[in-house]
């Protein structure tokens, strides 16, 4: 029973350091492990995990992906969402240690993640984003705002330019590159 004059939002943060701790044990994981995958440095996986620090939606993001869990399970008893959620751009989780020259900004909610994952690309001239193979069956549509990219998946090789929309298999290498100067993209990872 929960006392009353406890947010909601504070009784589910209180419980997220445990609900973390247990799904990197129930994956077998390391804190190292768990930091390797995330990209989340090991102390502060363990300080979340203790509870010392509140996660940013980005750094969750990145450690529910490496847990392989569900956003919303971690935080079963969230309170139903407001029919509008708005995520205004100074708090859209951002990640910029992926590829080079290249900043992601992740548009879809945590708890899409391996599922509908929707991203916000911006490359500096010459950026590029070189991906590992996701898992079998899965698929990227990209779209090109503006500039132009180079996408090479598996062997084959495509330029687009402003307005193209390409979609290929992922379950192989993949490369988006920006050719002549900076670029952005409009990406949706399905079945990640």
């Amino acid at each position: 029973m929960t006392d009353n004059s406890t947010p909601p939002e504070t009784e589910v943060l209180s419980l997220l350091p445990a609900r973390l701790r247990a799904a990197r044990r129930d994956q077998g994981l390391s804190l190292d492990a768990v930091a390797k995958l995330s990209g989340v440095s090991r102390s502060m996986v363990s300080q979340i995990e203790r509870g010392e620090s509140s996660p940013t939606i980005a750094t969750l993001w990145n450690l529910t992906r490496a847990l392989q869990v569900d956003f919303a399970g971690l935080l079963e008893g969230a309170t139903d969402a407001p029919g509008i959620e708005v995520l205004r751009d100074a708090s859209v989780p951002t990640i910029n240690n992926k590829g080079q020259g290249c900043s992601i900004r992740i548009l879809s909610p945590p708890e899409e993640v391996g599922r509908h994952e929707v991203y916000d690309i911006r490359f500096a001239e010459g950026g590029i984003l070189d991906s590992d193979p996701h898992k079998r069956g899965s698929r990227e549509h990209l779209t090109v705002i503006s500039g132009i990219v180079r996408l090479k998946a598996g062997t084959q090789v495509e330029l687009l330019k402003a307005g193209d929309t390409a979609r290929y298999p992922v379950d192989q290498p993949h490369t988006i590159s920006a050719e002549t100067g900076p670029a952005q993209v409009f990406l949706v990872v399905q079945d990640g």
